[in-house]
């Protein structure tokens, strides 16, 4: 490992690529061609699953303890609740909304970075790679315009939705842009007749409005203004908007950020090419209905930090990064589909198709296991990998999570730890002989299982093979399929 990894962009992304890295023994080097964080706040919205990754890698606590507690989500129509979606209801820990400006967020990431030995080298600019099989040979531009050369193990390009990697690369950004345009609004809200920890949107004939809590009495504002061009909204035409679709009563003040933006829906076929990978935004855009997309990004490094960290510690073979791509970019698509559909659903003008959608959404969410289910899959826990070519054996009428799905509500891999599979099954001669065969990938500790049967755990929770009590040369063939050295089990990569 004497060529570090090369991360470009310090983002959220790039911040938690670059943490989880370094937590694993990785030598890395993160890059930003900006001077400094943002300090603007951006993207709001932590889910429960982004929170169960952030506790397994040791800095949860530092994000619960700043953000806000959103305990629901609620949807107004014609001076009625049309429904209500409680978060308490979600299958983990973290049964909430976590609210916190992407400014903070990037700022705890970064304190997590340096706790683990990292830094972010600011104004250094990529400005140009070629990968050469064994390395790739990277062009840094640094403040003053000094020029370096550096060789890099791998490059992730973290560089947002204008990705130079992902241009250099020549990869096509495959999609749309919606014709619909929005403006942002961060300010002082009073007036607003709904729980202070609850985001609630307005729909109205002409539009929707939303309101998403920040801190005790600011919230984040976004409305879509229809073909209007693009434009950074004053004070004046956000209270307008607001008087207009909103419940009235409310005053707005003191605004910290006016902005705009338009919705692409774009994503790249595969997220690797060679030794240099995309992730986040460079990776896939997407509507922010929902507030997946810091999400996305930040599980996407989670996914691929640790089989990187496997096959640079040489106790993996290098096709298991194969599965990066599979697994993050079926999950993007997923989530296309969800966020558009919900944009879509918001942006509807026909007066019978908005009296349909109050009608079906009142109906609809009266139902306690739809609220349930919306949450759940709102919160990420339900995100899963049904087709990875990590899924190994698979244990008919076995009870519990199966190969590509997340393991327990409760389970963590462990924070400090190398990124090391968990075997779940009964403590007994042959399970601590499988240990001891497979130290390079296996946790020297067992965990007992709910129910008979043996599952193997992967470092970032999912389950990579199930059988039967007994079964060993299932869950053996799924660690030799993984293993470093090359042996015939390791052919079905």
């Amino acid at each position: 490992m004497s060529k570090p990894v090369l991360v470009v962009g310090a983002g959220p992304v790039g911040l938690t690529m670059a943490a989880e890295l370094a937590r694993y023994g990785v030598p890395v080097r993160l890059v930003d061609k900006a001077p400094g964080r943002t300090d603007q706040s951006r993207a709001l919205a932590v889910w429960p699953r982004t929170l169960e990754l952030l506790a397994a890698a040791g800095c949860a606590g530092a994000f619960v303890a700043t953000g806000l507690h959103a305990e629901a989500v609620s949807i107004h129509a014609g001076g009625k609740v049309l429904a209500r979606i409680p978060f308490a209801t979600i299958a983990s820990r973290f049964n909430y909304l976590l609210m916190i400006a992407q400014s903070e967020t990037e700022r705890l990431l970064e304190d997590h970075l340096q706790s683990l030995g990292g830094k972010v080298e600011r104004g250094a600019e990529l400005t140009d790679l070629v990968d050469r099989g064994d390395g790739v040979s990277c062009t840094l531009v640094h403040d003053g315009g000094r020029s370096e050369t550096m060789e890099a193990a791998w490059l992730i390009g973290c560089d947002g939705a204008h990705s130079f990697v992902r241009r250099r690369l020549g990869l096509a950004f495959e999609g749309d842009t919606l014709p619909t345009g929005f403006i942002i609004a961060d300010a002082h809200v009073a007036g607003l007749a709904i729980a202070p920890d609850e985001p609630a949107i307005f729909w109205h004939s002409d539009g929707a409005v939303m309101f998403f809590p920040m801190a005790p009495g600011r919230y984040r504002i976004i409305a879509d203004i229809g073909s209007t061009p693009l434009h950074a909204p004053d004070l004046k035409e956000v209270q307008a908007i607001v008087d207009q679709r909103g419940p009235g009563g409310i005053t707005l003040s003191d605004p910290v950020w006016l902005s705009d933006f338009g919705v692409n829906e774009r994503t790249v076929r595969n997220y690797r090419a060679g030794r240099v990978f995309l992730a986040g935004d460079a990776a896939h855009v997407h509507s922010p209905a929902g507030g997946q997309g810091m999400n996305m990004g930040m599980q996407d490094a989670f996914n691929l930090a640790w089989k990187l960290a496997l096959v640079e510690r040489r106790e993996a073979g290098p096709a298991l990064l194969d599965s990066y791509s599979i697994e993050r970019s079926a999950v993007a698509r997923q989530v296309l589909s969800d966020s558009g559909r919900m944009t879509r659903i918001v942006l509807l003008r026909s007066h019978l198709a908005q009296w349909l959608r109050g009608f079906a959404v009142q109906g609809i969410f009266k139902i306690p296991l739809v609220r349930r289910t919306v949450a759940n899959r709102l919160s990420g826990v339900m995100i899963a990998y049904p087709d990875s070519p990590l899924n190994a054996g698979f244990a008919r009428g076995l009870r519990g999570a199966r190969p590509g799905q997340r393991f327990a509500a409760d389970y963590a891999p462990g924070a400090g730890d190398l990124p090391r599979f968990t075997l779940v099954a009964t403590d007994d001669a042959q399970a601590r002989a499988m240990m001891a065969r497979h130290t390079a990938l296996l946790k020297p500790e067992l965990r007992q299982p709910p129910r008979k049967g043996i599952w193997l755990v992967r470092p970032d929770g999912y389950v990579a093979a199930t059988a039967r009590s007994g079964n060993w040369p299932v869950i053996e063939a799924a660690l030799a399929g993984m293993a470093a050295d090359p042996s015939p089990l390791n052919r079905r990569f």
